[in-house]
């Protein structure tokens, strides 16, 4: 039955999307369908030139780059369902994909080992990653990077950095790591077995095999030492956990249930917490508590290690689901908590109406965007708070109907 849902909500995904792309080429302009403006290309071609890019790389990026339409609307979409937090994981971390990443690991095993060895990242954590990115190689993108980001830097809704981006994918270029045909990846310029961004290329980019280019395309040695040197430079700890399931005490304060509430793994023990399975905890400083899917969900503590992951992807789904696909890898640790959470999920829609009622009973959320954000969250504990409700700032379904009938 999840399955089916599943397909049914990626269906309707695919069919808005199409509907938003016809929507924009019928109403786009003939010049903004094939070509961004000469004056733009000009000044960006002098910025380029006062960044000493070199003249031939200069022409070879742009002067085969279109405007991509298409990049516009997946860049202005909005997901019409927010998934729930099991959902997310069932969809991402299934048999199938846990069965491929325990033969990578087998096929790659020495690399792993040389890389683990010298970064101190658990080779189950860049496997996860691996997986999570591009399904272990096999989804790395065919979008030509040069016209993506330069109809993002064009009219995108994050000009100043997608320009950026460009401007190192010709420093890529320039320095010999790739040719510029070769240059592709997904429309938002992720790019690789583990899709960096051009700017991630240039801050972490490893020339494992020392071969004098960095070539996160179909080297893996490369790859997972660019990705490893990522997460040890943003803080990555050698052997320490990044996330385990807990369990609540009766009459746990769920306030306490947030990414920036921190403690001691100790003085989370005197409140009662321990480990899924009732076992200790880890003795770890910069210790949190996530309800990723409310109260009645699985509970996570996260440590200074998640922090890396999320460095990474700004995601609470993503980081728990690298780290659940990590631990699958390795000891074939299952979700246990959270069979009487909420199952079903608010509409983009619903999630902006929650907001404006929130915002109109007098509790700030901020300007609605359809997203439950760190703000949106606290609105929600403040508004739980009032109702006696366990205050976990978590935007289900229950709190959405009460609302709706608040006057």
């Amino acid at each position: 039955m999840l399955h089916l849902i599943r397909k049914l909500i990626e269906s309707c995904i695919k069919l808005l999307l199409a509907i938003s792309l016809t929507l924009y080429s019928v109403n786009a302009s003939a010049e903004d369908r094939n070509a961004v403006s000469n004056d733009w290309l000009v000044a960006f071609k002098n910025e380029a030139r006062v960044s000493q890019i070199s003249e031939k790389t200069i022409e070879a990026t742009l002067q085969h780059a279109k405007f991509l339409p298409r990049v516009i609307v997946l860049d202005r979409s909005q997901p019409e369902f927010i998934s729930p937090f099991l959902t997310y994981l069932d969809t991402r971390v299934n048999t199938q994909q846990i069965s491929q990443g325990r033969q990578m690991l087998q096929l790659n095993e020495s690399l792993f080992v040389k890389v683990e060895a010298q970064y101190g990242v658990p080779k189950e954590i860049l496997v996860a990653f691996w997986g999570m990115e591009t399904n272990y190689g096999k989804n790395k993108g065919n979008f030509g990077l040069p016209s993506a980001l330069m109809t993002l830097a064009y009219e995108g809704r994050r000009s100043d950095f997608f320009r950026s981006q460009l401007l190192d994918v010709m420093r890529i270029v320039d320095a010999g790591h790739n040719h510029v045909s070769a240059m592709r990846g997904s429309w938002a310029g992720a790019m690789g077995h583990m899709q960096f961004m051009p700017s991630t290329f240039m801050l972490y980019g490893v020339d494992a095999d020392q071969d004098g280019r960095i070539n996160i395309w179909t080297s893996l040695e490369d790859a997972f030492a660019s990705a490893a040197n990522y997460l040890s430079q943003v803080g990555w700890r050698k052997n320490e956990i990044s996330a385990l399931e807990v369990k609540l005490p009766q009459g746990f304060q769920y306030q306490l249930a947030q990414l920036n509430t921190r403690k001691t793994s100790d003085e989370w023990t005197q409140l009662g917490v321990v480990a899924i399975d009732n076992s200790q905890l880890p003795k770890q400083e910069n210790a949190a508590i996530l309800l990723p899917q409310g109260w009645q969900g699985p509970a996570f503590m996260v440590f200074s290690n998640f922090d890396a992951i999320m460095d990474w992807n700004k995601s609470v789904n993503y980081a728990l689901s690298v780290n659940h696909l990590a631990n699958q890898l390795k000891d074939d640790l299952p979700v246990l908590g959270g069979e009487a959470a909420e199952k079903s999920v608010l509409s983009y829609n619903q999630l902006w109406a929650l907001q404006t009622k929130l915002n109109n009973l007098g509790f700030d959320c901020g300007e609605p965007d359809g997203f439950p954000g760190l703000k949106t969250q606290a609105a929600i504990r403040a508004y739980q708070a009032t109702q006696e409700l366990p205050q976990d700032g978590f935007a289900g379904p229950s709190l959405y109907n009460r609302l709706m009938k608040q006057h």
